[in-house]
């Protein structure tokens, strides 16, 4: 048993070795005897995709929805089809894995093609899980993956479209509903619970500018309504569409890592926390916010009292 118990000191997810690692054990301890090669050559291929060297790509150039993103999404799937299991729930090795590539591809949307010089891949938010699905379609079928599969990684895909009720999907098994469940709850965790959350929705904020989403005036109005969306949208979708799926998430931690515990829940928390805190503290001066960021006491994620 280690004795660090924050999310982020457990895997360096900017490290796409490390993940790809973590996840290779989590899947072994998942179901026996799987072949890891397709995997690791699915990764490499998603690594290169975000690294501007895949055929026909740029490199990705969304500050937010970034390989690290990525490989925060996957890992947190696998995290949680580890700990379904542990529930006693059972998935066919060649379902799991679905699950695993739909994490992996479900932003690649918002990278822009070679001849696509306008802009950067943020303009595309506001329906890039479409092209996420067009992308893996064209890639899976280039791989000889039968088409019920591909199928039903588009279907997992369509998960992560925040306003799309899985009920609306059209899955072909209750297996793969529980999945696209997974890789939805994932999706939102990983991105909420990140270590740099705060920081990064700075970020989204102008990727949000870009694409013309007209929620949001100002970085500080983004950061006033977040609390909200979290209680109001993220929260009500985990419990409702997703079905609560994400209480498994604390068998997987105890048996991987021997804390029994939720550290995606309690990572959550403690952003929102800060947030708040954060909020109150610096006034209506994004100003104050940046500074405040920029001394450290968010940087870490682990001294949130210093402001």
């Amino acid at each position: 048993m280690i004795k660090k118990t924050v999310l982020y000191d457990l895997i360096d997810v900017s490290d796409p070795e490390i993940v790809l690692n973590e996840i290779k054990k989590i899947i072994a301890l998942t179901v026996e005897g799987y072949d890891p090669s397709k995997l690791e050559m699915i990764y490499t291929d998603v690594v290169t995709l975000f690294r501007g060297e895949f055929p026909g790509y740029r490199a990705s150039n969304t500050k937010y929805h970034d390989l690290e993103h990525t490989n925060s999404v996957a890992l947190a799937s696998a995290r949680l089809i580890h700990g379904c299991t542990l529930a006693g729930m059972e998935f066919h090795v060649d379902n799991l894995l679905l699950g695993i590539y739909a994490a992996l591809f479900h932003d690649v949307g918002l990278i822009q093609t070679k001849d696509d010089k306008v802009g950067s891949g943020a303009k595309y938010t506001v329906g890039h899980e479409k092209r996420s699905i067009v992308f893996i379609r064209k890639y899976l079928s280039q791989k000889g993956f039968p088409s019920q599969q591909i199928d039903d990684c588009s279907h997992l895909i369509m998960c992560t479209i925040l306003n799309l009720p899985p009920k609306e999907i059209p899955f072909r098994s209750l297996e793969i509903e529980t999945l696209g469940k997974i890789v939805g709850t994932a999706d939102l965790m990983a991105q909420i619970a990140d270590r740099y959350y705060i920081e990064k929705l700075l970020l989204l904020f102008q990727e949000f500018q870009e694409a013309g989403v007209p929620d949001f005036a100002t970085e500080l109005d983004l950061l006033k309504k977040t609390e909200g969306f979290y209680k109001n949208v993220a929260k009500q979708r985990l419990a409702h569409d997703f079905s609560g799926i994400s209480a498994n998430m604390t068998a997987h931690f105890k048996q991987r890592w021997g804390v029994e515990k939720d550290l995606y829940s309690e990572s959550i928390q403690k952003n929102i926390d800060y947030l708040r805190t954060l909020l109150e503290r610096t006034g209506d001066s994004i100003v104050s916010v940046k500074k405040t960021l920029r001394r450290g006491a968010n940087l870490n994620g682990d001294d949130r009292s210093g402001i």
